[in-house]
């Protein structure tokens, strides 16, 4: 028989702990397989096209996305935003929509646009450090003409006053 070192056993309120934690870090909605559609709103424009984007603003909001959405409107997305600007990276991972994903720079430019296939874990990521994200429906951005350069507009790009 080997010898075993007395190691403690976990106590049932640790393993409560534990399972706390990774419902908390993997987020309710994620657990349940439910799409966030409550989130803020804010409207963008990209030249004279609208857009109704709900905004992501917390780490959880933005770990969940647009996982689980059947469905959205032509005329909305979703605004990723980051606390500082960084290499932005997505994948699509619970994610049922084809969607094109614009990195914006802090002036509402579009650095880089990527179309995403649904359900891959592929990595789209920014060609220079960003703190907005935003997608959109696949191909919406084509068929408005915005691409890379294309400035963005809407207060969460204003100039600080």
């Amino acid at each position: 028989m080997p010898f075993l070192p007395d190691v403690p056993k976990p106590s049932l309120r640790g393993l409560k702990l534990a399972l706390s934690c990774l419902v908390l870090t993997t987020g309710c909605a994620l657990a349940q397989g439910t799409p966030q559609t409550n989130l803020p709103r804010v409207k963008l424009s990209a030249g004279m096209h609208q857009i109704d984007a709900q905004l992501a603003l917390t780490p959880e909001q933005r770990q969940i996305g647009l996982m689980f959405r059947q469905e959205m409107p032509s005329t909305e997305g979703m605004l990723f935003v980051f606390e500082q600007p960084a290499q932005q990276c997505f994948w699509m991972k619970n994610t049922l929509l084809p969607l094109t994903a614009a990195f914006v720079a802090d002036d509402g430019t579009i650095v880089n646009l990527a179309d995403m296939k649904p359900q891959t874990t592929d990595s789209h990521c920014s060609e220079k450090p960003v703190r907005y994200v935003l997608e959109m429906n696949v191909g919406w951005f084509a068929k408005k003409g915005v691409k890379a350069g294309s400035k963005l507009a809407g207060p969460v790009f204003a100039p600080p006053r």
